[in-house]
């Protein structure tokens, strides 16, 4: 037989435990069809050592968010409130005078407060400003804005689940919380189709450079996150001009979501248009689960927690009524739907179990694979609850070094160990899909899976020590459970003949190296179907 590509002299982590190693590895029309088989090929490349790991999954992360960010003010890694304004400044001459200034990434906890809009209106000579917080769960707008949007004169309806931050005045500071962000948004979107076709292609650049090959992106198409009620169509634009390389699983707000007709025996009234739900596409763009957001933010202090929060008297606040949340996850279980729960605070996270629970308890499901996005705060009872109710936690550990100084100030000593678990979800019997958040925070995987080991901040401490995991179980987060999660479990996520040829060639052996070493570790090259996506030129491939 004559394959089309063999990878020879590589150090391969199959992740495949009845064959966990291997040297050469052989792809045939996109697909793995062979380990350590000598084949004819027409494309033959030497590793000459390199590792090679099945292709990385994040299986939480804001593709086209992150893709406009890149051509936004990067507000990221400031100290300072003057250096923000002045990268406002800066940004504001480019610009026509009717033009939006629109930046994105800062951190109130970094440069000492939120911006005022009247700083703002000075930075930007009268322009409208639209600051994003790093949590993507505050925005902060200038004059401008707030005028046109009718908050300063009063007019403005602050939708249910959102805040207009006001001073002990009265009067609005520019910052906007949760619900209340789609105010300002809403003269923004829908950005067009294009756009966000645009912005996805370049996201999708970085991501292959990274060695991620599949991503599933949380939330599109309304709500805060959304970038247009078109975009899916968009990340299918993105396929047809060839510039979407990694495969994506799509989650589509609860806010797209509504009845739908048809017989009296068709299971579930609530979804999308022609019955479409969670499994429909193809293995490069999938629709996934249903994205409901049930609370907020811990860096935002928004999240909703038992306790209050340590540095503010608050305990934070749902995203909308309860009962009509839980109602929500409820009517999308029994329509057929993967549900995926935005719960940071503990209280959130009862809430999402009770949902689940009463989901269950009305419609029986085997096939749900039900998720909770952050699972942030968590007790040993609610960890048991996930685990008797088979609902997944979906953490991000890459928080803990960029943001978690300001998450264990908000929780404190007494609750900084129950932040962002990882080994107490393993030993419940769960799975741990590796994810980022990005651009909340850095996407790259590899940076991802030393957090995991170290669980660092950024001023070295260590939160929750007995958290920590080791580098292979780190991998297998990025890969054989971030296909679970996904569904993908038969098609990728170990390096198996039969499944898809998505691998990863690195410099160095993930649990060969320190634990600081390991986001340092080079991508050398990044295959999806067997297709080369990033390092090509370096690979010397012969035939």
């Amino acid at each position: 037989m004559r394959v089309d590509l063999i990878i020879r002299n590589a150090a391969i982590r199959t992740m495949d435990d009845e064959r966990p190693v291997a040297h050469t590895l052989a792809v045939h029309h996109g697909r793995i069809v062979a380990l350590d088989e000598d084949l004819d090929a027409r494309s033959v490349i030497d590793a000459q050592g390199a590792a090679l790991v099945p292709g990385f999954g994040d299986a939480h992360n804001h593709m086209a968010w992150f893709g406009q960010s890149l051509a936004e003010v990067d507000l990221r890694g400031l100290t300072t409130l003057a250096r923000l304004y002045d990268r406002v400044a800066e940004r504001a001459t480019t610009l026509a005078p009717d033009a939006f200034v629109i930046g994105s990434g800062y951190d109130d906890t970094a440069i000492g407060g939120h911006p005022h809009r009247l700083g703002l209106d000075r930075a930007a000579g009268g322009r409208p400003v639209l600051l994003k917080h790093r949590s993507g769960h505050v925005t902060t707008v200038n004059s401008p804005v707030l005028d046109r949007i009718g908050v300063l004169d009063g007019s403005a309806a602050v939708p249910t689940g959102g805040v207009v931050v006001r001073d002990e005045h009265g009067d609005p500071t520019g910052t906007l919380e949760e619900q209340a962000q789609n105010l300002a948004s809403g003269l923004l979107v829908p950005f067009a189709t294009a756009e966000v076709a645009a912005a996805i292609g370049a996201a999708s650049a970085v991501y292959a450079a990274e060695g991620l090959t599949h991503v599933t992106e949380c939330g599109i198409g309304g709500g805060w996150v959304g970038r247009t009620p078109r975009e899916l169509g968009a990340y299918q634009l993105a396929r047809d001009r060839g510039d979407l390389s990694v495969r994506v699983q799509l989650m589509p707000v609860a806010d797209t979501l509504h009845a739908l007709g048809g017989h009296a025996d068709d299971p579930g009234a609530t979804g999308l248009d022609l019955g479409l739900r969670t499994g429909f596409g193809d293995d490069m763009i999938r629709i996934g689960a249903v994205k409901i957001f049930l609370d907020g933010s811990l860096v935002a202090r928004t999240a909703a927690m038992l306790e209050p929060f340590c540095d503010r008297h608050s305990h934070g606040y749902f995203q909308n009524d309860p009962d009509a949340m839980r109602a929500l996850v409820i009517e999308a279980h029994a329509a057929g739907w993967q549900v995926a729960a935005h719960a940071i605070g503990d209280r959130a996270v009862d809430l999402a179990l009770d949902a689940f629970a009463a989901a269950q308890a009305a419609h029986l499901r085997t096939d749900g694979r039900h998720r909770i996005e952050h699972a942030a705060v968590t007790s040993p009872g609610q960890i048991a609850r996930m685990a008797a109710l088979g609902v997944t936690p979906v953490p991000q550990a890459r928080f803990l070094h960029e943001i978690g100084d300001t998450m264990a100030a908000a929780v404190g000593p007494a609750r900084a160990g129950s932040l962002y678990r990882h080994a107490s979800f393993l030993r419940a019997g769960l799975r741990v899909p590796g994810s980022s958040d990005r651009p909340v925070a850095a996407g790259a995987p590899l940076l991802g899976m030393q957090s995991m080991v170290q669980r660092q901040t950024a001023t070295g401490a260590v939160i929750g020590p007995d958290e920590r995991v080791d580098a292979l179980t780190a991998l297998r987060a990025y890969t054989v459970d971030a296909a679970w999660i996904a569904g993908d479990e038969a098609r990728r996520g170990s390096l198996t003949p039969g499944k898809l040829a998505d691998f990863v060639l690195l410099s160095d052996d993930v649990a060969a190296v320190a634990p600081d070493r390991i986001g340092a570790i080079e991508v050398v090259g990044t295959f999806v179907g067997g297709r080369c996506i990033h390092g090509a030129e370096g690979l010397g491939a012969e035939g």
